[in-house]
């Protein structure tokens, strides 16, 4: 079965307060949908239309686990604490094996 990822990158981060108050309850929110957090916040170089900023490369046992994840009430409930406070770019991808 493949595997799933959230891959997030960062455009800007407009309200620092409400990105601090997402990781608290996102971080939770990924662990208990069994995610594993590969990649945060480490040296970024950006090609094409890409923004060096922050990135995080989460992995999940299956492309479904990963959607499932991003839906459970927990991470909706970090959702919503971001709201406006950031702009990234937020995809769910499938694996290849």
């Amino acid at each position: 079965m493949a595997k799933g990822y959230w891959v997030s990158a960062y455009r800007t981060i407009a309200d620092p307060e409400k990105s601090a108050a997402y990781n608290e309850l996102a971080g939770p929110a990924v662990k208990a949908g069994g995610g594993r957090v590969l990649a945060r916040d480490g040296r970024v170089v950006a090609h094409d239309a890409g923004v060096a900023g922050r990135t995080i490369l989460i992995e999940f046992d299956s492309f479904e686990q990963a959607v499932a994840a991003h839906a459970s009430a927990a991470y909706q409930e970090a959702l919503a604490v971001l709201a406006d406070g950031v702009e990234r770019d937020f995809r769910i991808i499938e694996g290849l094996d």
